[in-house]
């Protein structure tokens, strides 16, 4: 059932992750089109590795390190990924639903052309975090901080920002939906103030941006 925030904009669904009992994950490593069920990933050394087109149902990855890991068309359904760490992770086009990505540490990773559905993204910080022509629908960003995401040509559709910060944040041709940046600060938009239609903000919010909005409309503004 969809909730509706104050403000009018509908709030957005969060996972309800439930993980059974986990075995241990005794595999040497990924392996393409991969099949991981009810595993746990107890501070597993995947970087550089090559888990593409895998499928994770009722995961834990705990303490992972996922530099360079190439999980290109991953599946990611009802897991959970906490204090993993990577530059450069390739989750290029991978499907999350009902996923929790907890204290996450991430430089660059891509997730562009990626799904994103009922997926809590708490704590941690990611740079740089690529999710052009993505789609994300229940999605909530809540304690986290965003250094230039790229949401360039996405649509976001009940998505929240809680508590978070979005530092110099690209919606160059993005669509927004019922979008809740009120729990934010900063919001910093280096390009696409003009697809803010969608979203709501604070009166705090329209002030600090006023000097931008400013700018994209032409307008002069002298004391």
């Amino acid at each position: 059932m969809v909730r509706r925030a104050a403000g009018g904009v509908k709030g957005a669904r969060r996972p309800e992750v439930r993980l059974p009992s986990l075995e241990p994950f005794g595999g040497a490593g990924l392996e393409p089109d991969g099949d991981y069920d009810g595993l746990e990933f107890d501070a597993a050394e995947l970087g550089g590795q090559d888990g593409a087109g895998a499928r994770f149902m009722d995961c834990a990855l705990t303490g992972c390190a996922l530099d360079e890991t190439r999980l290109r068309h991953a599946r990611f359904l009802d897991s959970v990924l906490s204090v993993v760490r990577g530059v450069g992770t390739d989750l290029a086009e991978a499907t999350l639903r009902d996923v929790e990505l907890t204290d996450a540490r991430l430089g660059g990773p891509q997730l562009h052309g990626a799904v994103l559905e009922r997926v809590l993204i708490r704590g941690g910080k990611i740079d740089y975090l690529n999710l052009r022509t993505a789609r994300l629908r229940d999605v909530v960003f809540e304690g986290c901080v965003l250094v230039e995401p790229d949401f360039g040509g996405a649509r976001l559709e009940r998505v929240e920002f809680v508590d978070c910060a979005l530092k110099g944040a690209d919606l160059h041709a993005a669509t927004l939906v019922d979008v809740d940046l009120r729990g934010a600060a900063p919001v910093e938009i280096s390009r696409g103030l003009d697809r803010l239609s969608g979203a709501v903000i604070s009166p705090a919010q329209l002030l600090d941006l006023a000097p931008a909005l400013a700018a994209q409309w032409g307008i002069r503004v002298e004391g």
